[in-house]
């Protein structure tokens, strides 16, 4: 069970809302008392979730791949206490599979949008002592993936953001937090594929329990949270130490396959 801050008084800004995961985060600060500003792209399933929701709710819509359309509703949400960027795009498959224009709107949505964000909410929150910053990066940002260089270069990168941040704000009162999912079941960018991974791959975790990790993170200012099987987790841990025997071990597991399949199922949403 995570720590479950209390947020009343406080407002936060949750990207991707309109997935099941963004969602999930945004139906959990609800709970503890927070007022959400609900982002996506998709209007009518934002405004779905914000009358599920109720009160303390309002409605953000904004192409993250668009800077000006950063730039908006940076303005549009000034002031807020937590920032939770989780919107992204799959990124899976070769590099070379990609035009460059799809592979800027990977960049731009999965990294360059979130520091962009932050660049824009965090003198408020420093001139408050007040705020937390939430990442969610993925457990592709701690192990080489086969078959997945875009996707890892967006979620190792915000992982380095979210750690260097992190220090470079101690005893300001602004926490930050990155929060690294593996596969989750049920929605998601994997969740939604369908596909099935092999036996004795752990069991898979749940939207809730990122954001359970979420909340957890603002409470404690853990500076990273894993939610996966220790499977997952464990490459993570491995890669700093022997990338190559990590690498080899997921080759091994039929990563490549397993990669491929990604790819072709997460196809419409680059």
């Amino acid at each position: 069970m995570a720590t479950r801050p209390d947020l009343s008084g406080r407002s936060a800004l949750v990207t991707g809302a309109s997935g099941g995961i963004g969602g999930a985060i945004a139906q959990a600060l609800h709970r503890q008392g927070a007022s959400v500003i609900v982002h996506g792209r998709r209007q009518d399933v934002l405004e779905d979730l914000a009358r599920e929701l109720g009160d303390r709710v309002d409605v953000a819509v904004a192409d993250l791949a668009d800077r000006e359309d950063v730039d908006r509703l940076a303005d549009r949400v000034a002031g807020v206490d937590i920032l939770v960027a989780n919107a992204g795009l799959p990124g899976s498959g070769e590099l070379t599979d990609y035009s460059r224009a799809d592979a800027d709107r990977v960049l731009d949505v999965n990294l360059g949008s979130p520091v962009r964000l932050t660049h824009a909410l965090l003198p408020s929150m420093l001139d408050r002592d007040r705020g937390h910053l939430v990442y969610i990066s993925s457990i592709a940002g701690k192990t080489p993936s086969v078959g997945a260089s875009l996707y890892a270069a967006t979620k190792f990168g915000l992982r380095g953001f979210a750690l260097a941040l992190h220090e470079d704000l101690r005893n300001t009162g602004v926490g930050v937090t990155a929060v690294f999912p593996g596969f989750i079941a049920e929605t998601g960018l994997w969740g939604d594929t369908g596909l099935k991974l092999p036996a004795g791959s752990g069991r898979l975790r749940t939207p809730d329990d990122v954001a359970d990790a979420v909340l957890e993170g603002i409470a404690t200012n853990k500076p990273e949270i894993d939610v996966a099987p220790i499977v997952q987790r464990s490459g993570g841990w491995l890669t700093g130490f022997a990338p190559r025997l990590v690498a080899a071990s997921i080759r091994a597991g039929g990563g490549a396959k397993l990669s491929k399949a990604l790819a072709e199922a997460q196809r419409d949403k680059r």
